[in-house]
């Protein structure tokens, strides 16, 4: 797991008192809701010094750290992260 997914996975796992993995669906698990969406929204746009664009607002980018992920990496033009063994 890289940095920034770390990042983001110990911040959902705070805010959402419940611990998730990078792939975990925390809306489809039902930890999630609208309210926390726009805390997580705020949380991106503060940390990674970017914001987040009516139509960035599409719920697949933020289902997950990963996907999350992969949004912060595409609007600050930072390469794809892929693991190696």
């Amino acid at each position: 797991m890289n940095d920034t997914t770390r990042e983001i996975t110990e911040f959902l796992s705070a805010a959402l008192r419940c611990e998730v993995g990078p792939d975990d669906d925390y809306f489809a698990l039902g930890l999630a809701d609208s309210l926390f969406a726009l805390e997580l929204v705020t949380f991106v746009e503060g940390r990674f010094s970017l914001t987040v664009e009516i139509e960035d607002l599409d719920l697949e980018s933020f289902r997950t750290a990963n996907r999350i992920t992969a949004f912060v990496r595409r609007k600050t033009g930072a390469p794809e992260f892929t693991e190696t063994p």
